[in-house]
């Protein structure tokens, strides 16, 4: 994807987060303070994908999974106090839709679980930190069944599709106000 671009509208930066939980808390928060970004997508791999998988939103407890230190966090939440569940303001059945009715030779799915690992924490910490501006979308390991080809051209659709549905529904929230 970092490769293929998104056009000369769009800034694209690309961050590997460690898959540590205190990595998550300490980087997610800070590389939103940096950019102040319109969206935020996160990409992580699932051994166990066959499909590339929009997730519509993150979990807030039930973390005891150990992370690559050997850590995890004593409380099993992401953000003490905050709320169970939050969703993506990005509406992930718009996008599948669409983006299957592209034929990028890549099924797209949707999920409500991103695994209570550190996928979801991940998320469900820039879920948090944005008020819902971000995106999740798990992708299957590289030739299983997709080449990384395939891959790019679908997170690439797939994205620029979330920023389409991200300005309309602005456009929409802008006009009821006015009224």
């Amino acid at each position: 994807l970092e490769k293929l671009g998104l056009g000369d509208d769009v800034d694209l930066y690309v961050y590997e987060i460690p898959v540590e939980y205190q990595a998550v808390q300490r980087l997610i928060p800070a590389l939103w303070k940096k950019h102040s970004p319109q969206l935020v997508v996160h990409v992580g791999l699932s051994g166990m994908a066959t499909t590339v998988t929009l997730e519509k939103c993150g979990h807030n407890v039930g973390y005891r999974g150990l992370d690559n230190c050997r850590f995890c966090p004593g409380s099993h939440c992401c953000v003490e106090g905050g709320p169970e569940c939050i969703d993506s303001v990005i509406d992930m059945d718009q996008v599948c839709k669409r983006i299957s009715d592209l034929d990028l030779d890549v099924l797209v799915t949707i999920s409500k679980d991103a695994g209570r690992y550190l996928c979801d924490f991940t998320y469900y910490t820039s879920l948090y930190q944005s008020h819902g501006r971000s995106a999740f979308v798990h992708v299957p390991p590289l030739g299983k069944p997709y080449t990384a080809e395939q891959l790019g051209r679908a997170l690439q659709a797939i994205i620029e599709e979330m920023l389409n549905v991200l300005e309309h529904s602005e456009s929409d929230i802008n006009c009821h106000n006015e009224h």
